[in-house]
């Protein structure tokens, strides 16, 4: 499973990394890169900043297998609004979200999450 990923301080890329997954950078990908399912990966910003995710959900949405989102807690009921936003709108299952970029548990649950999805 490939992971899709928009990341603005580089949190969300130093939590993708750790997966150890096969993954690009949606503002930087080529067209072979979303040939196969993927997870999206986003940080929680505001739409002005992250409509890059909405974007490329926007034409691929139909690829998507699911979202995970970063977040920090301190935000309370806004804690990774982006990545539940996007999953409302385009209709996806919100999979999982961590702090920052996450800790070894995060990223054990996600890689179990992942298998569970192929």
């Amino acid at each position: 499973m490939k992971i899709a990923y928009f990341s603005v301080t580089g949190q969300v890329r130093r939590f993708v990394k750790k997966l150890d997954l096969p993954s690009f950078e949606i503002t930087d990908f080529s067209q072979s890169d979303v040939d196969d399912s993927f997870i999206l990966v986003v940080p929680t910003y505001e739409p002005d900043i992250t409509y890059p995710a909405d974007e490329f959900l926007e034409d691929y949405s139909d690829k998507c297998r699911g979202i995970l989102g970063s977040g920090n807690r301190n935000f309370g009921d806004e804690f990774v609004y982006t990545a539940k936003d996007l999953a409302k709108k385009y209709n996806l299952p919100m999979l999982y979200s961590f702090e920052f970029n996450g800790t070894q548990e995060d990223v054990a649950n996600v890689l179990e999450i992942i298998t569970k999805i192929k």
